[in-house]
């Protein structure tokens, strides 16, 4: 298995010879993170999302028991699957780490053979977890994220705006006359077009944080966290004058069709009121005005923050 593929595991412990006992025994097959106290474990959580985290309970300053509070009241980590690996033996020990949202439960001192038999156990949920994810947030023709998990980025990603006080974009882009050209070349040429389409978008926007998503139909939303009005603008053109340079041929003509694509965007205005919806909304109205002002143009909310004024 490459690295690239290793399922990540991390281990948290406040005793090093746990830490490097564990390790050592995990690290020949997973990517494994070692962390020594609370904070350092929830830092690292956040960092690199784990698929599995073994978690010592009594640890000084903030617990496991905090540790995985904070965990599940994260949406970045709430869904990580944790195992106590704890001194605490007693059941009621064990019923009330379970009861807060642990998924499995291991006493001290710890037999090697069954801590490996567990985490494989919780990986192998969890790699299933992923892939059922995956296809639930997937747009089966462009392979790009659906509305769905659109609207739950962007929830998140608004939230953070919010709390960190950090500019949002969002662009909403439509297909120039695509009802047209899918009544006249035919549904299997449409379907060739999005996924053109989307693969252009895909290229044009590689920060990780960034995220394309097929809206719906022949609109695809752009959501681009910690970017400010004139950067994301300008990406936005860029994104249209490379889908402008699309040529689909017809199977029906000898010469091909030049696709095009309208974007409206706005960014977050942090110095007033603005809600989640009125700031799609805004990128949604200015689309139309593209479309309405002769189509295959970026505009923006003239008013959006620019990023060096937040």
């Amino acid at each position: 298995m490459s690295k690239k593929d290793r399922q990540k595991v991390l281990v948290v412990d406040d005793a090093a010879i746990n830490r490097q006992v564990l390790g050592d025994l995990l690290k020949t097959d997973h990517s494994v993170i070692l962390a020594k106290n609370g904070e350092q474990a929830l830092a690292l959580a956040t960092q690199h999302v784990p698929d599995l985290i073994l978690l010592d309970v009594v640890m000084p300053e903030v617990s496991g028991y905090e540790v995985l509070n904070r965990l599940k009241s994260d949406p970045r980590t709430a869904a990580i699957a944790v195992i106590f690996i704890t001194g605490l033996d007693t059941p009621e020990d064990e019923a009330h780490g379970l009861t807060l949202g642990a998924s499995d439960y291991i006493t001290k001192p710890f037999n090697l053979a069954v801590v490996l038999a567990r985490v494989r156990c919780h990986l192998q949920l969890a790699r299933q977890r992923r892939m059922l994810e995956t296809l639930a947030n997937i747009d089966s023709l462009t392979e790009l994220a659906n509305r769905r998990h659109f609207d739950e980025r962007y929830a998140l990603e608004w939230g953070r705006a919010m709390r960190d006080r950090q500019p949002l974009s969002v662009a909403i882009l439509d297909i120039d006359f695509f009802k047209n050209y899918n009544d006249q070349a035919g549904h299997a040429m449409g379907d060739r077009v999005l996924q053109a389409v989307a693969s252009v978008l895909t290229n044009g926007m590689n920060r990780a944080t960034d995220l394309v998503a097929r809206f719906g139909g022949e609109e695809f939303a752009l959501l681009m966290p910690g970017t400010g009005a004139e950067p994301a603008s300008q990406l936005a053109e860029r994104l249209r004058e490379a889908t402008g340079r699309l040529a689909m041929r017809r199977l029906d003509s000898t010469e091909a069709d030049r696709i095009t694509v309208s974007l409206g965007g706005a960014t977050l205005r942090l110095s007033g009121n603005e809600s989640a919806a009125e700031l799609l909304k805004a990128a949604d109205d200015h689309l139309y005005r593209a479309k309405n002002e002769g189509r295959n143009r970026v505009v923006w909310r003239e008013d959006s923050v620019k990023a060096d004024e937040l």
